[in-house]
Parts: C-alpha cells; structure tokens; sequence
C-alpha cells in the first residue's frame, strides 16, 4: 500500500472521529434555527417578521418555544412566492434582503417539472456550508473495507457544470455544481479533474469529448456526477480507447458518487460499464443546499445534514397537505426531525444561509432511521400520479423498472409516465428507453404488473378507475434529444419521471419528429 495514501487515510480517520457530531439531530436543529434568526435578524425578512424577538425568546418547559414562534410570524413558501416578494431584489442588487450581504451568485435550476428558469441565492455561507458537507462525505470514505490507502491520493472526477458562470453585470449565474466548482479550495486542486480549463468549457459535447481525450493521462479514483451522462462519458472514453471495460484505463476507479435521480435503473448499464465492483455512494445535494449524504456502506439511506446551515421542517405528504396537482395547503402541517415517523412520506420545507425561509424544496423523503435521521428520497411534489386514488410515487416506478431490467436482461435508464383519459376513466402512458430489442407490450405489462404488486392502491385501482395502460419503448437518444432540446443538456439536468401538461404534447411531437427523420 503507497506510503502517502496510507498516512492520508490514517490522518482522515482521526479528523473524522473527532468531528462526530454528538448533539441529537433534533438538538442540532434548535442550534441551526437560533443561528439562523441571529444571522438574519437585521435583514429586511429579519425585521418584517420580527426575529429579534425570535432571537431571545426562551420559555420554561418548552424547548421548541422558539419554533414555535417562527412557525406563528413566518409564512411557507413556494419557489414563486419567496422570489416575487424578496428573492427578486436580491437579483437585482439589494443587499440585507434574506440574507446579510450582496449575493454574488445564483444558481439556475428549473428542477424537472418547471419549463421556467429559477435563481436560487448562493451566499458565500452556503458555499462554505457545502464545501464543509462534502469534506464530511469525503472523510466517511476511510471507514468503508476493501478501500486501498492509496485511494485517497487518487484523483477525482467531477462531471459538472461550467465555471464559467454568466456574468450580468450584478452576479453571477450557472449551475449549482458549476458555481462550487469554480470555488473549490486550493488543496483540492491536484486531485480534481478535468481540471479548471476543461471545465470552463459551456458547450457539453466539446467538453466531453475535451475529457475523453485527457482520460489516458489520469488515475481516477473517484467519479460524481449525474448517472446519465456520467454513463455517457464512460461509453465515449471506453469506445475511443477500444477498451473492454473503464478499469482497463481506470483500475484506481473504486468510488462513484451520484444524486439527482435514484441510481437504480441506472445500475445495470453501469455493470456493463466496469470490470469490478464499485462503492456506489448517494449524495442529496439540491441548488438550495446540501442536504443529505450516505456516511456508511450496504445501505441506501442517507443521514440528513443535520448542523450545517440548514433548518428543515417535514410537511406529511398527504391530501389534508397537498391537492392532487401536488400543490400544497397555505398552512400545512409541520413536524420536526424528532417529530416524524419511519417509513411515512414527507415534503421538506426549508430555511438557510441563503435566505430560503420555510421554502418548499419539492422532493418527498422518507426516513429510514429516526434516530441517526436517515432518509431515502422518494420523489418530488409534482412528480407522482393519483388520478383516481392509484397514488403511485417515483419510488414505486424505480422499484418496477429495477425489477423488469433483471426478468427482461435489458438496460432501462430514462422512463417517464404520464396520466391520459381512458373513456370516463383514467390511464397511464409510458415513454421507456431501451436499444437492445424487447417485446413492446409485454414490457409495459410487466411493469403493471410489477406495480400491482409494489403498490396496493395501485392493484385496486387498476380493477376500477384505472383502466388503460399503455407506453412506448424508444431510443434513449430521443431521452437526451428532449433534454437538448429544452437548453437542459449535461450539468446537473435530469429527464423528469412524470411528464405533465405541456411537456407531454412537446415530447410525443419530438418523437413523432425523430421518427419521420430517423
């Protein structure tokens, strides 16, 4: 084992145990809260909403005393809401509006169920706040076996925006993982690659073909990015270099790091992909902060980021919450992190150094353990069907897709579903990816019947109101023309897993345009 790599595993080992966070989450929570208002408290949101009182509130007896209060003076909002009302000054210059300061930077995020595009503050806190988060993911890493001590010498892969952030004359803009990257510390740097030139680079197709062409003079460790153009590239680098696998130019290559979509129906092509096992790691880092990690190896939850930044509250994703369009209630109700129960699902609402206040995030988790608040991502607000009481979640979908991939021994990486009318009743439509040769209708009836038995609601439904199930199986190359079609190539963009109003009218006329072409 390399000398070096040993002392730097044995020098991450110690830093991590002395790190060990040892408040309870909910205690950490409290912490985060009472930092929050203080920072804020002489903001224009500070003051509108009184945090100065907030900021020395104390009652007997009541330890949520203080949340209590915020929960009475502060209102929840959506992305629409807190932008027209306070994040459009922050844009246009003001300082002290959310947040102390002038915010330089903002990420552009229209997540996958808003064609409009979004400026999510990021302040030099929050930019700190994730570096610090990732150091964390980092450290877990001395604690997983069979990982060599030379590992941490290796370099690291990261498939992201372009650092080359748009400049308006007042901030700067670009994706979130553009931004922090273009912010990376200096001891980082020998180990990232592509590098600062190549990821400059704002054209997606020139830069992964810029890092094709530098692939042969790296030993890569660790990857992170998106799963599906992560995949992409390493198709293009195994093809260019007529490799059999990414470990005959790789064979460091031992860490992925992934987020964005869950990873599962993208497991099987990754298995074509390499020449031995790799530790698959889940990072839940959204535009408005990093809020979750995996810290251990063989599980698939993640431990919410629980002192660092971010306050969360969880909203029961449920009909007294939200309506059937996924909107929620002007008033919802609201849990705390030792408040909630396992196995439930939750929409999260939250407040951070970036001047979120009780913002709906949009994504739906469910704890897997109270006690070290772990959670699994089951989909978004706006990405889940219940047309007529199915209530069939983005979970359920990964799960059924997982499951066909092994019966049928084919690769599915992008799907979508959408709700159509089936006389007076109700159906789904399905859009799958697949280029190796697969019985159309059989597949889609395996899904349906991977549902049934994933989903009771679902089987009851589809003896009643939901009639007609249906879909497509298509080139995953129409997937990516969609994406590029919409401006939302490479970066962090992913193709949603429910497609509704007018994206299905524009993705069903680029099928019918690539077909006519192709």
């Amino acid at each position: 084992m390399d000398l070096l790599g040993t002392l730097v595993k044995t020098g991450i080992q110690l830093k991590s145990r002395r790190q060990k966070n040892k408040r309870t989450p909910i205690e950490a929570q409290m912490k985060v809260l009472q930092t929050l208002l203080a920072k804020a408290e002489h903001t224009e949101f500070g003051k509108a909403y009184n945090f100065g009182m907030m900021v020395g509130l104390r009652k007997a007896g009541d330890p949520k005393a203080k949340y209590k209060q915020f929960c009475r003076n502060v209102p929840t909002h959506t992305y629409n809401q807190i932008f027209e009302k306070w994040w459009k000054k922050t844009v246009k210059g003001e300082p002290n509006v959310c947040w102390p300061g002038t915010t330089k930077f903002f990420a552009l995020s229209s997540g996958t169920s808003d064609a409009s595009t979004k400026h999510i503050p990021i302040t030099k806190d929050m930019i700190k706040a994730n570096q610090k988060t990732s150091i964390r993911q980092i450290l877990t890493l001395s604690y997983f076996k069979n990982l060599p001590g030379d590992f941490f010498i290796k370099g690291i892969l990261m498939l992201g925006g372009s650092t080359n952030l748009n400049f308006n004359g007042i901030s700067y803009e670009g994706d979130l993982s553009g931004i922090q990257t273009s912010q990376i510390p200096f001891w980082f740097q020998p180990f990232y690659k592509p590098g600062t030139k190549i990821a400059q680079e704002k054209d997606w197709s020139k830069k992964l073909d810029e890092i094709v062409l530098k692939a042969k003079d790296w030993d890569i460790g660790c990857i992170a990015g998106v799963p599906a153009w992560i995949q992409i590239l390493l198709e293009k680098v195994i093809k260019h270099y007529n490799l059999k696998n990414i470990h005959e130019l790789w064979p460091n290559f031992s860490v992925y790091g992934h987020g964005g979509v869950s990873f599962e129906p993208y497991r099987k092509a990754f298995d074509k992909l390499v020449g031995k096992p790799l530790i698959y790691l889940e990072t839940y880092l959204a535009s408005e902060g990093f809020i979750a990690y995996q810290d251990k190896p063989d599980t698939t939850s993640m431990k919410l980021v629980s002192d660092n930044g971010i306050f969360f509250e969880f909203v029961p994703f449920n009909e007294e919450n939200f309506n059937s369009d996924g909107d929620m209630v002007a008033n919802p109700q609201t849990l705390l992190v030792d408040e909630i129960s396992e196995g439930k699902d939750y929409a999260i609402l939250i407040s951070t150094c970036a001047g979120a206040w009780r913002y709906l995030i949009g994504d739906v988790i469910k704890f897997t353990n109270k006690e070290r608040a772990e959670i699994v991502i089951t989909g978004r607000t706006k990405h889940y069907i219940s047309l007529c009481g199915e209530h069939l979640s983005v979970e359920n979908m990964n799960k059924a897709i997982a499951m066909v991939q092994d019966d049928f021994n084919i690769a599915i990486t992008e799907f979508a579903v959408t709700g159509i009318k089936s006389g007076t009743l109700f159906g789904h439509q399905w859009f799958v990816s697949c280029d190796e040769p697969v019985d159309e209708v059989a597949l889609i009836k395996a899904i349906d019947d991977k549902l049934k038995i994933l989903n009771d609601d679902y089987a009851v439904e589809r003896g009643h109101g939901l009639k007609e199930i249906k879909g497509q199986v298509l080139p995953l190359s129409f997937f990516h023309k969609y994406l590029e079609k919409k401006g939302k190539i490479g970066g962090s963009h992913k193709f949603p897993r429910v497609l509704k109003n007018h994206q299905v009218e524009e993705f069903e006329n680029l099928i019918q345009e690539l077909r006519k072409d192709g």
